[in-house]
């Protein structure tokens, strides 16, 4: 029997092992009982969104139902060793996962936790740093402190008081301590996340990047133009864990419903089929601003492309990556990508050819066609400068029709300056942690 039909049988351990009833497993996942009794017995095949919703509940990497424990092991023992700089092979990986399994699966954990708190710090030294918030909340500590000393040192020092101001002085501290305790509050819930020590810390902008990841940026019902599709997809997505993701999630899915509104899926890709990956053609056809047909392109599922969006100070407000270009989630990004050059030149649209270091090694790169354009997002007042948003299309060099015109060198750009290895790059800011540069 092939591996992948065993998938029904790993499931079932893995409900039985959690203490669960076929029916509740049935009816969280949205299938019937008697279809996850056929998954089950290995009579009905699994995979994609299902076999992620399962995962989820289980608590389990998909890949570990799908494939088996053996060669997820093995699998994550490799990149362990790629990312730590050891030389191993998937033989030894495979070796030392049969040999000491438990060893095995000890390494995997621990450097899941690794990751996991290098994210943490990073998001926590990110925050430190530029959220308005946590400047507030701390603010608010240091006032109603000091507020509180002021008064209790004039019932101190003061040997006589008048019973009415005394007893308001006393009020003023019973209040000033009770925002005190909720400020205090608020900013170590907004520190610690949950409050687990074990939990990830996360800002809203990775809860929507989480949330966009699980539907793979495309969101069928939204396609379909179905009434309510936007709240049922928010309803109880356990990756928006704040309020403030959930209002950006629901924003981004208004935006998703009109263009897909405007540009309704066949249609866009028959064009593209017909005319190719041509951003400007696109927007012309459909009767559309270029920044509608780069989201559009963004959305569509056989195409292998990322989208960045940044607001007029630089601000990264969106993101999908995609392989080979790396986008920070934290930090400023490398000043000579065209999504800021196109701030600097409103409605211009501009089409150019970059090189991103490759991870092979020193010299090599990776090339990409990007498109990018900025534009107005809220209507201009009399002499006022409108606010502007900038959107960048990646894709592979391979995807692109080509275009019209010489053809010029890929402008070599980075990520972000700390890990970029350009050294001589005239725009670098600090310098690389990276060994070697070129």
């Amino acid at each position: 029997m092939a591996e992948r039909t065993l998938a029904g049988s790993r499931i079932r351990e893995r409900r039985i092992a959690r203490g669960l009833r076929q029916a509740e497993l049935a009816a969280e996942v949205g299938i019937s009982a008697s279809y996850l009794n056929l998954i089950e017995h290995n009579r009905r095949r699994i995979g994609g969104k299902l076999l992620q919703s399962i995962a989820l509940r289980l608590d389990v990497e998909p890949s570990i139902l799908a494939e088996g424990a053996a060669r997820s092991v093995v699998a994550h023992l490799s990149a362990v060793a790629e990312r730590f700089g050891e030389e191993a092979g998937s033989g030894e990986a495979a070796d030392f996962a049969s040999r000491f399994p438990g060893w095995a699966n000890l390494v995997v954990r621990a450097a899941r936790r690794v990751e996991e708190l290098e994210r943490n710090v990073e998001t926590l030294t990110d925050r430190l740093t530029h959220d308005p918030h946590l400047a507030a909340t701390l603010h608010e500590v240091l006032s109603t402190a000091t507020a509180i000393r002021s008064t209790a040192s004039i019932l101190s020092e003061t040997k006589e008081i008048e019973p009415e101001w005394r007893d308001r002085f006393h009020r003023n501290i019973n209040e000033d301590a009770t925002r005190l305790a909720e400020s205090a509050q608020a900013l170590v819930g907004f520190l610690d996340g949950v409050g687990d020590a074990h939990s990830e810390v996360s800002s809203p902008q990775e809860e929507f990047s989480a949330f966009l990841s699980a539907y793979s940026w495309h969101f069928p019902a939204l396609e379909e133009g179905l009434k309510a599709a936007a709240d049922s997809y928010l309803k109880g997505a356990s990756q928006l864990k704040s309020s403030s993701a959930h209002a950006i999630a629901a924003r981004y899915l208004r935006c998703y419903a009109e263009d897909a509104a405007k540009m309704p899926l066949r249609v866009f890709e028959s064009a593209i089929e017909e005319h190719g990956v041509d951003p400007l053609s696109l927007a012309a056809q459909f009767n559309v601003d270029t920044a509608s047909a780069l989201r559009r392109i963004a959305t569509l599922p056989d195409i292998d492309c990322g989208i960045v969006v940044c607001d007029a100070s630089g601000t990264m407000i969106f993101r999908k990556p995609i392989e080979g270009f790396p986008i920070p989630r934290f930090g400023a990004a490398c000043p000579l990508w065209p999504l800021f050059q196109g701030l600097s030149r409103p409605m211009v649209a501009l089409a150019d050819t970059v090189s991103q270091p490759a991870r092979g090694g020193a010299g090599q790169e990776s090339h990409f066609q990007t498109y990018a354009v900025a534009q107005p997002v809220l209507s201009a007042e009399y002499g006022r400068e409108p606010l502007l948003e900038a959107t960048m299309l990646i894709l592979p060099t391979d995807t692109t029709a080509a275009l019209s015109g010489p053809a010029l060198r890929a402008q070599s750009i980075g990520s972000s300056c700390r890990v970029c290895p350009r050294n001589a790059c005239p725009a670098r800011r600090e310098p690389s942690i990276m060994a070697a540069g070129f």
